[in-house]
């Protein structure tokens, strides 16, 4: 068993390595992300984004909702 987890890491490194990517594709190009983030901004509905970009509504909520911060905890609470 562990031959097998090893060959898998070495063939990922080998990939790595010749610059493909490993793992589950990418269901949307950072370009059309992109032009959903400028139709957002100019005033466009979700609605109307889905149908310029192909990306499908429940991606583009996802997508283009903003990040949260993260709270940071001082160290003086601790203390």
């Amino acid at each position: 068993m562990e031959r097998t987890y090893t060959a898998e890491r070495a063939a990922r490194a080998v990939a790595e390595a010749a610059g493909r990517r490993i793992g589950r594709p990418v269901a949307h190009s950072d370009d059309k992300i992109e032009y959903a983030k400028l139709l957002k901004e100019q005033g466009s509905s979700l609605g109307q984004i889905a149908e310029k970009t192909g990306i499908p509504k429940t991606s583009l909520h996802r997508c283009l909702q903003p990040k949260p911060h993260k709270k940071r905890i001082s160290c003086a609470m601790f203390s």
